[in-house]
């Protein structure tokens, strides 16, 4: 028995050596493609849901943005999840304008099923923007949101900022790494006190919002800090809206979402915006109604798909 003891032991030791000598293994798909896994995070186009909390079915809710929930637009293929945060009850909560618009619940809810899906999914990275125009506190309440969710374990946090678009790691390496969750914020972010919350217009620019023109015009909307555009990623709001009754009250276009996210569409708004952005591709279309049109066809083809 004694000896038997013993040589299991010596083989749980050599198995043990010999696994800590193997390489570590690489991901071999990301974001569902494998040809995605050696590109870097700033040369993918990724689909984004704007809005995401925001969703309904019922077509009266005027303050929708979407119709199909949060795991859904995952499934479809939504890697960016946009959304604007208030405070309610001393939590925090994904909020349309108002809390009494559209209240589409705790941010830490929403968080938790967004990790259910990345627990499911090892081999995606997921970009999240939100927006924090009450300036509420990171440390007091967007992080424990984030810890308590778990998501805060798999945020990047670049070894230095502003990151150029050219410098962003690859999907490869963050999937590796286990960072695979890329926060921003629009404003009011600060890295002093999360270190994983980073500032959005220093590292992306973005066309007009709120737009109610088909052609979408394309400018340089939103930016700061020192990058040039040219550096700096770019998001296109290709979403649609509509001026009720000439009131200059705007809601979602459903009606016209069919060709708003048709290729054509989003094909001439890519187009116009080449110039700001040294004829690269956008890296996120932020879209209405993701489920509607052909979004994730565009950016397959931008990808090169």
């Amino acid at each position: 028995m004694r000896f038997l003891f013993f040589a299991t032991g010596i083989a749980a030791l050599s198995a043990s050596s010999f696994a800590a000598t193997l390489p570590t293994k690489r991901a071999d798909v990301c974001n569902g493609k494998a040809e995605l896994c050696g590109r870097s995070y700033g040369n993918i186009t990724f689909v984004g849901a704007h809005d995401s909390f925001a969703f309904s079915k019922d077509p009266l809710a005027l303050s929708r943005d979407q119709e199909v929930d949060i795991p859904s637009q995952l499934k479809l293929g939504v890697r960016m999840l946009q959304a604007q945060a208030h405070a309610k009850g001393g939590d925090l909560h994904f909020c349309h304008t108002s809390c009494t618009l559209f209240d589409g619940g705790k941010v830490v809810d929403y968080l938790k099923l967004v990790k259910t899906f990345l627990d499911q999914n090892p081999k995606e990275v997921l970009t999240l923007l939100f927006t924090n125009p009450e300036n509420i506190s990171l440390k007091d309440k967007w992080l424990p949101a984030f810890k308590d969710s778990g998501i805060a374990d798999l945020a990047f946090v670049p070894p230095n900022l502003p990151v150029k678009r050219s410098d962003w790691p690859t999907l490869g390496d963050m999937i590796d790494k286990g960072k695979r969750v890329v926060v921003f914020m629009d404003a009011n972010a600060d890295t002093t006190q999360v270190d994983f919350i980073l500032p959005e217009f220093d590292m992306i620019w973005e066309t007009p919002f709120s737009v109610t023109d088909p052609k979408f015009p394309c400018k340089v909307d939103r930016i700061t800090g020192p990058l040039s555009p040219e550096d700096h990623m770019h998001l296109i709001n290709h979403s649609l809206n509509k001026n009720v009754l000439k009131t200059g009250v705007i809601i979602s276009d459903r009606t016209d979402a069919e060709k708003t996210n048709g290729l054509d569409s989003i094909n001439a708004n890519v187009a116009g915006c080449e110039q700001f952005a040294a004829g690269k591709a956008p890296n996120f279309l932020l879209l209405d109604w993701v489920n509607v049109g052909n979004g994730f066809k565009a950016a397959d083809k931008l990808n090169g798909f």
